[in-house]
């Protein structure tokens, strides 16, 4: 039997649920993190990734308004279910990240497959708060008159997310779940280095039920992305964890001009328990006053 060739992966962005090629035609080498690459950090061959330009950004933001308002609209269990099924998918493909993440990382096997062990449950975790967020952060104040007082949550809109550099699944997720799981639609910057997990993930939400536009995966140079959606007047919020000092003062710069809420790097330890303050960052209180009326001419009220 005659050896045959391997099928080579075509690595694609994911835009409004499809998988264009960066309109520019670019590519960029994607190499393995080894332990004996050492500082130059020159490893195997794993593929050629998508160099995304300014328009792709663009294109990505349109994609994501377009979906905001049936995404943010859904009820918050239904964001759940949706959310869990992600989960159920990436733990049917998990040999796969495990291998991805490996080589994209520079890990043993074990050591990577209890990173995507952690990566699967932490996207649970996320999915069991869509519906309870409300109810941490919202609820009924005290007024001083016949008014009922009451705050919820609402998502900010379209939110631009620079995905960790080094930690390209467990990161990933760690700031694109909370994204999604409060209403908001995303634009995710894959690591620059490592994106093929990002990638990779951009296809289990497309089989799965999330609708196209709610998570748009862009690779490529952090800071040519960056820019764009850090000044695009349609990104409501932008998360800088993907970017240096440097980038990030810069992209913050270019934030204030439609007043963006954004969110500074920082240090983290993604393996810890995340809290919620991601969720937080990216919504928004409403607070609605109603008077209580009255009940009878005795003036009582309820």
């Amino acid at each position: 039997m005659s050896d045959r060739l391997n099928v080579l992966k075509t690595y694609k962005l994911y835009v409004g649920g499809k998988f264009p090629r960066s309109e520019s035609g670019r590519v960029y080498e994607v190499t393995a993190k080894t332990s004996a690459a050492g500082a130059a950090g020159k490893g195997k061959w794993l593929a050629n990734a998508p160099l995304s330009s300014r328009k792709d950004a663009r294109d990505a933001v349109v994609a994501a308004r377009k979906a905001f308002g049936a995404w943010s609209g859904a009820t918050a269990y239904n964001r759940g279910q949706v959310l869990y099924r992600v989960a159920e998918m990436l733990e049917g493909r998990r040999d796969q990240f495990v291998r991805e993440v490996a080589e994209a990382e520079g890990l043993s096997k074990s050591k990577s497959a209890a990173l995507v062990d952690a990566t699967i449950d932490r996207w649970v975790w996320y999915a069991g708060w869509t519906d309870k967020i409300a109810q941490v952060v919202g609820g009924g104040n005290p007024v001083a008159g016949p008014f009922f007082n009451l705050s919820s949550p609402e998502p900010t809109g379209v939110v631009a997310v620079l995905a960790p550099q080094e930690s390209s699944f467990l990161g990933l997720v760690s700031v694109l779940a909370p994204v999604i799981a409060t209403g908001n639609t995303a634009v995710v910057v894959a690591s620059e280095k490592a994106p093929l997990p990002a990638l990779s993930l951009a296809e289990v939400l497309a089989t799965s039920d999330v609708p196209g536009g709610v998570v748009n995966v862009l690779s490529g140079r952090t800071a040519e992305i960056a820019t764009p959606l850090a000044a695009h007047q349609d990104v409501n919020a932008i998360d800088l964890a993907g970017a240096d000092e440097s980038l990030a003062k810069e992209l913050e710069i270019a934030a204030a001009d439609n007043l963006k809420r954004v969110l500074r790097p920082q240090p983290v330890d993604y393996a810890e328990a995340p809290g919620i303050d991601r969720m937080t960052a990216f919504l928004e209180t409403k607070t609605v006053w109603h008077p209580t009326g009255s009940l009878g001419a005795s003036g009582s009220s309820y």
